[in-house]
């Protein structure tokens, strides 16, 4: 399990400017940026208490054009802590923005 600081200095090393959630109304930078959140749990149990604590993290990677040279320098600071992720992708229309959502448990 990685603690809440150990997440914060990972995802830094991916270069681009960070918020929790959303940037506060009138800050967010131009694209591309990152924004994370920690919106569950997936605990494992034994013997009727909470045996491994598992956070699931979201990571967004926004950007206003295609930048598959980018997504793979997220990917590489991901793989390079060895988190298994999954990934996605959508067109925010509304923002012309391009959202890749990267899902994993840390």
């Amino acid at each position: 399990m990685m603690e809440h600081s150990e997440i914060i200095l990972m995802i830094k090393k991916m270069g681009l400017p960070l918020a929790y959630d959303h940037f506060a109304e009138g800050e967010s930078p131009d694209p591309p940026f990152l924004l994370m959140l920690l919106p569950s749990s997936d605990n494992v149990s034994a013997d009727g208490g909470v045996y491994c604590k598992n956070k699931v993290l979201h990571i967004e990677l926004y950007t206003d054009k295609k930048l598959p040279d980018r997504e793979d320098e997220v990917e590489a600071v991901l793989d390079s802590y060895g988190i298994f992720y999954d990934k996605s992708e959508t067109w925010i229309e509304s923002e012309s923005l391009y959202e890749v959502l990267y899902e994993m448990e840390v």
